[in-house]
């Protein structure tokens, strides 16, 4: 058997592309970290200074022959481009926690149901008047839809998780309430976007298939979930080198089998992930051995994801301001609106209750694997993708400089979440 190669030429373009692009992405990156910013938003502005909006724009045969150099330059750049996205689903699988602190559950089922339920359920009458820009070429109008809600209502763990480390207060009760409920919803979300490929794949809406796929992903994560719940913490003696080998071929193996019956590769990867630490135990090398995978992958496979996703972005065609900005004020305003009107039900402070408000409006990483998941499967246009994509970095944006301004002015403001916890300076 003999494998076609590239040619010497097409090597070296492909390595120049990935090489700015990674290098774009990690300096615009830190320099949204140094702005006490998201640095996926600076690892999207990376990518996208090369595409239609900037560089291509202006010098299209310059950057043609980086990015466009040969025919099938951009197959072997979506090899990248999948490898991040799945090393991204793969790593939030293995971080996620499923516990419901049961002495905060009122406050854990308000903010579920406000941030999710009911702004996608807001958002359903604003379906029509976007639907005919923003729907994709495979024509689905419940794919659309499904995507469309989800949209609305999503929130992202990573990003969230490092303004909550970055400020010092991970493992308060504000951010621990954030965290258990973004996953639930992250869950939910998930679900309904794979059910929404499916149907867009198929052509056509058939509930027995469509129940099918649902029962089929939520069995899954059950029989994940038991599994993790029965395994007992215990130190493996497993070399990190095994435990990888495994891992990557149980991630790939998977995602293809998957597939094949309807599972989406992102959530087959999230599936992975999540079986893989039960498995690991508490093996302090593989704990170890995670931590660098983490490392590598986030400094090598999913900023080019995240690149390549801004080079794909054009602010000067296929988009209107004006429809972003109205996308943009119906999702912020339904999650904002839904989780203030669900908090009126408990006995939190006015600004704790403000505080999750906005919070749970950063989209972050899945509001991006939403966007590109969706727009692979065409159930969105290019404009919708775009859109999807600017939601993202400015609400994850507005999140994060919220946050620290309310750290400025009490300290005390995410440890005291109720009224008759408050008084203004004091500390725990």
């Amino acid at each position: 058997m003999t494998l076609t190669t590239l040619s010497e030429h097409e090597i070296i373009a492909t390595l120049v592309a990935l090489a700015l692009l990674l290098g774009s992405a990690f300096l615009l990156g830190s320099l949204m970290e140094r702005l006490k910013a998201p640095r996926v938003v600076g690892e999207i502005l990376g990518g996208l200074v090369f595409g239609g909006t900037l560089l291509y724009h202006f010098f299209p045969g310059l950057m043609g022959s980086v990015f466009l150099a040969y025919p099938e330059e951009g197959k072997v750049l979506n090899v990248f481009y999948q490898l991040g996205l799945i090393f991204l689903m793969f790593l939030s699988g293995y971080n996620t926690r499923l516990e419901l602190d049961r002495s905060n559950g009122k406050v854990i089922f308000c903010v579920f149901f406000g941030a999710t339920v009911l702004p996608m359920l807001g958002a359903i009458p604003f379906i029509g008047m976007f639907r005919d820009a923003f729907i994709g070429e495979a024509g689905s109008a419940v794919s659309f839809a499904l995507v469309f809600t989800i949209g609305v209502a999503i929130t992202s763990i990573p990003v969230i998780s490092k303004i909550f480390f970055d400020m010092g207060i991970m493992n308060t009760r504000f951010s621990n309430t954030v965290l258990t409920v973004s996953t639930f919803q992250d869950l939910l979300l998930w679900i309904l976007l794979n059910a929404a490929t499916c149907i867009a794949v198929r052509g056509e809406l058939r509930l027995a298939d469509m129940i099918g796929v649902v029962v089929i992903t939520l069995g899954l994560f059950a029989a994940v979930k038991l599994l993790s719940d029965r395994t007992k913490p215990r130190e493996r003696r497993i070399r990190p080198i095994t435990f990888f080998s495994v891992s990557f071929v149980a991630l790939l193996l998977v995602c293809a089998g998957l597939t094949a019956v309807g599972i989406n590769i992102m959530y087959a990867a999230f599936l992975v992930g999540y079986v893989v630490r039960a498995a690991a135990g508490v093996d302090a090398r593989i704990k170890a051995a995670m931590d660098s995978l983490g490392d590598f992958a986030f400094s090598f496979f999913i900023p080019i994801y995240f690149a390549l996703v801004g080079i794909q972005l054009n602010l000067l065609h296929n988009f209107s301001l004006a429809r972003f900005l109205a996308f943009f004020a119906v999702a912020f305003g339904l999650e904002g609106i839904g989780t203030l009107l669900m908090l009126q039900l408990t006995d939190l402070r006015r600004e704790a209750k403000i505080n999750f408000a906005v919070t749970m409006n950063a989209r972050g990483g899945p509001g991006i694997v939403l966007a590109t998941v969706a727009y692979s499967y065409r159930i969105i246009s290019v404009e919708f993708f775009t859109v999807l994509i600017l939601t993202t970095m400015l609400s994850s944006l507005i999140a994060g400089y919220w946050l620290r301004i309310q750290q400025k002015r009490d300290d005390t403001v995410f440890t005291r979440l109720r009224k008759g916890e408050y008084t203004k300076g004091a500390t725990d």
